[in-house]
């Protein structure tokens, strides 16, 4: 304990309790660490974020930048201090899906109940500007906002569950939202064991450069609290990690050499308090002059053996003659398009512990993807995989990022070497800096159409900045070539894209693996033909839009798509966008335009196995358990898995336990991406049920149209008991079982990208409307229009909600996104949208059933993010004739493109 600590006495939910701790200290952290109050969260610990808002006397402040000194003696009120009246705010929450990752939750809630508290019926403003300090990343705000204003509906309206068969379709509020919107959902840093060790990185100050270490055993022995330095040489297995066995290629520990900014190169483990000084930390460097870009990594020294001109690899797909019918088309447009870093800005930086208990290496951490970091710590720690248990905590958020390792190794390396439980929390400004980012693109492309708008020809070449090490650069690379094309029928197509090295932050997923960089391209073209042509912008979408048997640039026949039906159903809001761009402001002083943009993507891995394996069971009580490993990061895998096993085996959701991801527990799900899990790991859950449906009809020796009930007094098959007493007990408890795998019927592509890359596509496309101050160069989003094709929609709200943030996010990397190292490394420099900068958004949910996909269902969650900003860019040059080029279109960057477009 600090020497200047002092006993406070602080009223927290009515109750009188004490904590030693100095003046200073920040209030959240008292909460959190001293009351064990976790329900207040800490995203920032700068005020930005809003995640720890609480009510100090009624009224919301941020508990990061509160002291403890200013509080004794006042109110404090947490979200598990909630009073009864704000039950119907949290129950509100669930009904309107509010709540999706939760790490926001708490802050929301508590910003909204203070509105409340003196204004029970608030308008929509109202309730925006109540949490326009608090930062969500995932919801998009409009079901947040839609909550506030229906706080007045009683709690015991919240939808019932639905019956056998109807779960499917359902607005089934979440089955994991209790905890989210009570406080007691537990995220990475919420997780405590007794006799903890805290662990901090050494991290690179330099993007490229060289570094000794001086004398690190004298450097602990003057410091008060740390117990070990580990640095490479302390790594038993492979000092090296990534997601793509033939790629791995990053240290867990630098040695002599950085190649990033944050780069990490040590490990400080030390008792809880106070963290070591890093700045006398025995380092020396000799920084190098770093490769900036794609160009320069081109030209730049190779940084690995394998790699020459830094070309980690290169994707293609070519189909007829491209350059050729090119020459022959009536009309021809072409482009390049710049992308910068774009930060995840997930509101929960990484944060885990780690243990080791009965000889097995223990870690609880955000991630998403469970097995897949099993086995990369297995290899570094020098494990078996029976010795590795993965046990994902509530991920606040991940959006990608998520996949790759962060703090796991350095945890499980700690927890081996003290024998002691080893806890690590990231600051904002380390996970900024650490973590991936999407990939800078330098793309180039030609379309040509026939006089009649037809397409005939496309080129397509990128370059993506993938930084040091490859990460998802392989991903990224083989994925846009196939999608650069967009969903349209193109007969003569070619398409090239280079992951090249440089010494930028490492790049790898972020929503759409680079299909939205090159749609940004592919899609403001496509609006350069509509205007030469003198074609609407809509029709020569919809005119060239693929349909049911037509091939794909890959060669693949398709089915079931649905992009003409997304097409078709945007017209009404298409005339109403154009009614709206005619009356103008009073002043004419704001411009205003429409733009409409479209977006296809393959759900899955690019051409690869992508399996999925559910169990399910029943004990011999009569208890109904699903096992599903699919790690829910905010987009409602427990929910809409659960509910297509219930539908899928006859019985009500409500019957359902669920058993999450856990490696020592559930099946591998594979990784929670590309939007997959509600196709793959959703059929899996299809068979999974009709399986054991069957075992219980044989076993009860009923038709196929027997219903079964399960019961607090046990089984039952057409309201007939069934004995299960008599029936052998497997190793999981379960007197009947059954285990389900997937796997997507792909086929590898060819040297020109022919083959089967996805077993299922969604579809959508989205209308923009914007008004620009042609004077200052800002852009106001005023609406958005969404259609997508979900095949069937197994859950409307959640699906809602998915497109929602998915436009927010959208719109970040159209208008404000720009992740610059040493200069946006927290979230008051580097800018999200707020509730204040969120359009009205409408949704228009198409079905288009799939024969894969599950009940006809298709992914969602990376579709939603493409067509907005291509849309918004359209709608710039529509409303002042400025081409943008580059993204984010920053005010000075609109104003160039205004002044670039006058005659």
């Amino acid at each position: 304990m600090s020497r200047d600590a002092t006993v406070f006495t602080l009223a927290v939910n009515g109750t009188t309790c004490g904590a030693e701790v100095p003046p200073t200290a920040r209030l959240s952290s008292v909460l959190r660490d001293n009351l064990g109050l976790t329900g207040t969260k800490s995203g920032c610990d700068a005020g930005d974020c809003g995640a720890c808002t609480v009510l100090l006397d009624g009224a919301p402040v941020c508990a990061c930048l509160t002291p403890v000194a200013q509080v004794a003696g006042r109110e404090i009120t947490t979200i598990e201090g909630l009073a009864d009246t704000e039950a119907r705010l949290q129950a509100a929450f669930l009904r309107h899906g509010a709540a999706q990752c939760g790490i926001c939750t708490p802050g929301m809630l508590m910003a909204a109940a203070a509105r409340l508290s003196r204004d029970p019926t608030p308008s929509r403003q109202a309730a925006q500007d109540a949490v326009g300090g608090v930062l969500c990343r995932c919801t998009g705000y409009q079901k947040i906002i839609d909550a506030i204003c229906d706080v007045s509906t009683p709690v015991s309206d919240l939808p019932t569950t639905p019956g056998v068969g109807a779960a499917v379709g359902a607005d089934v509020p979440r089955l994991d939202g209790a905890a989210k919107v009570d406080g007691t959902e537990r995220f990475g840093a919420d997780v405590r064991h007794d006799n903890e060790l805290s662990v901090v990185v050494m991290r690179s100050p330099h993007a490229a450069g060289q570094f000794a270490f001086g004398d690190i055993d004298d450097w602990v022995a003057r410091q008060d609290n740390v117990v070990s330095v580990l640095t490479a040489g302390d790594i038993p297995g492979r000092n090296a990690f990534g997601v793509i066995p033939a790629f791995v290629d990053q240290p867990v520990l630098a040695e002599g050499r950085v190649r990033f900014r944050g780069e990490a190169v040590a490990i400080v483990i030390f008792e809880p308090g106070a963290p070591p000084d890093l700045d006398s930390f025995p380092v020396d460097w000799t920084p190098d002059e770093p490769m900036t870009g794609t160009g320069a990594g081109r030209a730049g020294p190779q940084m690995h053996p394998t790699r020459p001109g830094n070309i980690l690899i290169t994707g293609r797909v070519a189909t007829g003659d491209a350059a050729a019918a090119l020459k022959l088309c009536d009309h021809v447009v072409s482009g390049q398009f710049v992308t910068g870093h774009v930060e995840h800005a997930y509101i929960e930086p990484e944060a885990g512990i780690a243990w080791v208990e009965d000889g097995t290496l223990t870690i609880a951490a955000c991630t998403q993807a469970p097995v897949m970091d099993q086995e990369e710590i297995a290899a570094v720690l020098d494990l078996p995989l029976s010795r590795v248990r993965i046990i994902p905590t509530a991920a606040g958020g991940g959006f990608g990022s998520k996949l790759d390792l962060s703090l796991q190794p350095f945890i499980g390396l700690a927890a081996l070497r003290t024998g002691r439980p080893c806890r690590m929390v990231y600051s904002r400004k380390e996970s900024m800096q650490s973590t991936t980012k999407r990939h800078p693109g330098m793309i180039r492309a030609r379309i040509g159409a026939d006089k009649t708008g037809r397409l005939r020809a496309m080129t397509f070449d990128g370059d993506f900045d993938t930084g040091p090490y490859s990460s998802w650069g392989p991903t990224v690379a083989n994925r846009v070539p196939v999608h650069a094309s967009g969903p349209y029928a193109i007969p003569n197509y070619r398409a090239e894209a280079h992951a090249v090295h440089t010494n930028g932050p490492i790049s790898g997923a972020f929503r759409g693996f680079g299909v939205p960089q090159a749609t940004l391209l592919q899609e403001t073209l496509f609006d350069d033909l509509a205007v030469a042509l003198k074609i609407d912008r809509l029709d020569i979408r919809r005119m060239n839009a693929l349909k049911d048997g037509d091939r794909t640039t890959c060669g693949q026949e398709l089915q079931g798509v649905g992009i003409g039906d997304c097409l078709d159903a945007l017209r009404p809001a298409w005339q109403r966008a154009a009614a709206w761009v005619a009356r103008s402001d009073r002043d004419r002083r704001l411009a205003r335009g429409m733009g409409v943009a479209s977006c296809w993507y393959g759900c899955g891995n690019t051409a690869l196995p992508n399996p999925s394996t559910v169990r399910a069971g029943i004990t011999a009580e009569g208890v109904l358990v699903l096992h599903q490993g699919a790690t829910d990061i905010g987009q409602g895998a427990n929910t809409v898995i659960a509910q297509i096993f219930a539908d899928a085996m006859g019985v009500a959701l409500d019957q359902v336990m669920l058993v999450g991801p856990d490696t020592a527990l559930t099946p591998d799900c594979g990784k929670t991406s590309a939007s997959r899990q509600t196709f793959v790991t959703g059929r899996a859950a299809m068979a999974a049920g009709r399986g054991l449906r069957a075992l219980v009809l044989r076993q009860a020796n009923a038709g196929d149209d027997a219903i079964i009930d399960l019961r607090d007094d046990g089984l039952f098959v057409d309201k007939s008991g069934l004995s299960l007493a008599g029936l052998s007990v497997d190793a999981a408890g379960y007197v009947l079982a059954v285990e389900e795998t997937y796997d997507p019927p792909t086929t590898a592509l060819d040297d020109n990208g022919q083959g089967v890359p996805y077993a299922v596509y969604g579809y959508g496309a989205q209308i923009a409307e914007v008004e620009v101050d042609p004077a200052l160069g800002t852009v106001r989003v005023h609406r958005v229009t969404a259609a997508h094709d979900l095949g069937r929609v197994i859950n409307p709200t959640l699906a809602e909600g998915q497109i929602h943030g998915g436009i927010a996010q959208g719109l970040g990397f159209a208008l404000m996104e720009e992740y610059l190292p040493g200069r946006t490394e927290n979230l008051h420099d580097y800018l999200i949208p707020t509730a204040g900068d969120i359009p009205r958004i409408e949704t228009i949910l198409i079905e288009k059933p799939d024969p894969e996909g599950p009940f006809g269902a298709k992914g969602l969650g990376e579709h939603v993010l493409i067509p907005t900003a291509p849309a918004i860019f359209n709608a710039i040059r529509h409303a002042t004739g400025a081409r943008i080029t580059r993204a984010p279109a920053l005010p000075h960057r609109v104003l160039a493109a205004i002044r670039d477009a006058r005659p």
